[in-house]
Parts: C-alpha cells; structure tokens; sequence
C-alpha cells in the first residue's frame, strides 16, 4: 500500500514537472488577458500560432496546443499556469 502510494505521488510530480520541458520554439504565457494599445497590435501581427497563450483565450490557446503538441486538451502545467502568470493583471498595457 505505502510503496503504490510512493509510485503515484512520484508519477505525479514527474507530470507536473515535466511541464518545464516544452518544445524551445513553443510561446509562453503572458500575464495579459484584453492586450490594449501597442502590445496588441504585437501580438495582432504575429501568426496565430506564434501568438503568446494568454488566460482566458481558449480558441487561440487551443489552435496553439494542437499546433505545437498535437492535442487539444491542455496538459496538467496549462491548468495554474495561467494563475502563476496573470496574478492582478488582467488589463495590460
């Protein structure tokens, strides 16, 4: 019992962790939700692949998922990251 404990707790961090490891040319997330003035028309002029994952935005996140992973259903790191990153922030710039 003790040791299938231990061996879901640790496939559970290695999940967790190896959210750290994503494809170098993937976007990260910004901490904007409504991008306004010129940080908006940045992230406007950029293909809607190479656009940052933003909370909130659940079709441009999803087209990115699948372009980028091959699946459209966010993986363990893309539930928080969205907290860890937009914190008070939810107008920018």
């Amino acid at each position: 019992m003790k040791s299938a404990v231990l061996a879901a707790s640790a496939a559970v961090f290695l999940v967790l962790v190896s959210g750290d490891f994503v494809s170098a040319s993937e976007p990260g997330w910004s901490p904007v939700v409504i991008a306004r003035g010129e940080y908006r028309e940045q992230i406007k002029s950029l293909p809607m692949e190479q656009r940052p994952y933003r909370p909130l935005h659940f079709y441009g996140n999803t087209v990115r998922r699948i372009h980028y992973r091959g699946v459209p259903v966010p993986a363990p790191r893309d539930v928080l990251a969205p907290v860890y990153v937009s914190g008070a922030r939810l107008i920018g710039r």
